[in-house]
């Protein structure tokens, strides 16, 4: 566990990389669909790619809560950017760390938490979104080798990456391969046209008889899912996390917004309707945040992390839907346009109820857990 002390200072850091050098730039990179390799970059260079890969590897071994904390921070300057750094972790703390070979993770623990590659996950297809189990690519054994052939859907980080984790079907089921981005075969799409994470690097992926060697295999054949599942389960608990984020900038700006906008002689916040809004978008932010923070204790303390993961998503991912629409109201036709944060805001946070697995899947894991997880 990370002490007070250096959760303090990580956080601050955070809190100031996100001030100065993600959010200036959020709405640029939103406009263009732009990938800020050089921001990422910096991150890498800051610590902040590693968080929770251990010191052995060259991560800074960090506790789940303390990189709650500095996801939100990095989200509160964008969301895309943190989207993509928790996928990033969620290969290295729930794939490599806890799968891999000590060859795999000598090979790619190391300069992925140091921030020199970034990391991708490719499960989900054209037609294999919410169940993994239909998926199509395919994976055969010929000699030292595999060879890995379909398409992927919706990779982030995909055309930026350094390796990515490829879940394809194999003689004993669905089973986890690492794949180097520059092997031949290997083709990345443009960015996603995306309502919202635009600066995320969102794409698909074509494997066109992509052939890496035996050792590629993640773990045991035929354990893909469960394997996934692990990762899921992870970045499903830091979306939390990136959404309080989001949901907090989002009632700060209508925090300040509600200060100094007048209406009909005294300010916005002097309305009783208006103060009972920001009250309830508080209140939101704070349970979302509570909640996100218990889950990632009780990781710490060894829990079975799956049901608490979705609660934790499917409470936050709903908090920062409302949360934003809510800013959007609060700042009238301001809030409906692209001059103005929250507008940007409540497109990111749409995604939040997608990704990783729906709000309603999430509600399918939580229930089927109250049968079966006691």
């Amino acid at each position: 566990m990370s002490t007070a002390t250096e959760q303090s200072q990580i956080v601050d850091l955070a809190r100031e990389f996100a001030r100065t050098r993600i959010e200036p730039n959020a709405a640029a990179w939103d406009q263009k669909a732009h990938f800020p390799t050089d921001v990422v970059s910096e991150l890498g260079s800051s610590g902040f790619l590693g968080l929770v890969t251990a010191e052995s590897h060259a991560g800074m071994g960090l506790d789940a809560l303390t990189y709650l904390l500095v996801l939100e921070e990095i989200a509160a300057g964008d969301a895309g950017l943190a989207v993509s750094m928790n996928i990033h972790h969620g290969v290295q703390h729930g794939l490599l760390a806890r799968h891999g070979s000590p060859a795999q993770q000598e090979r790619w623990l190391r300069p992925l938490a140091a921030g020199e590659l970034l990391a991708a996950l490719a499960v989900s297809e054209p037609d294999a979104g919410s169940d993994p189990a239909a998926l199509r690519t395919q994976a055969v054994r010929r000699g030292d080798a595999w060879v890995l052939s379909g398409t992927k859907a919706w990779v982030t980080n995909g055309a930026a990456a350094g390796v990515v984790v490829v879940l394809a079907r194999s003689p004993a089921g669905v089973s986890a391969f690492l794949v180097p981005t520059d092997a031949k075969g290997y083709r990345a799409g443009p960015p996603a046209d995306t309502m919202g994470l635009r600066s995320a690097n969102v794409v698909s992926v074509t494997l066109d008889g992509v052939e890496i060697a035996a050792d590629h295999l993640l773990g045991d054949e035929g354990q893909g899912l469960s394997y996934a599942q692990h990762a899921l389960d992870f970045t499903r608990l830091g979306t939390a996390g990136l959404a309080v984020g989001v949901a907090r900038r989002a009632l700060e700006h209508a925090v300040g917004y509600c200060g100094e906008r007048r209406q009909f002689g005294k300010a916005l916040r002097e309305f009783e309707a208006v103060q009972f809004k920001l009250a309830d978008m508080a209140t939101r932010v704070a349970a979302a945040r509570a909640l996100a923070h218990e889950t990632a204790v009780r990781a710490e303390r060894g829990d079975t992390l799956t049901p608490l993961a979705s609660m934790a998503k499917l409470c936050a991912a709903e908090a920062v839907m409302w949360v934003t629409t809510q800013a959007v109201q609060l700042f009238g036709g301001y809030g409906y346009m692209r001059d103005f944060p929250v507008e940007k805001l409540m497109r990111d946070a749409k995604a939040m109820e997608l990704y990783d697995g729906t709000s309603e899947l999430q509600r399918l894991i939580v229930a089927r857990d109250l049968y079966t997880g006691r």
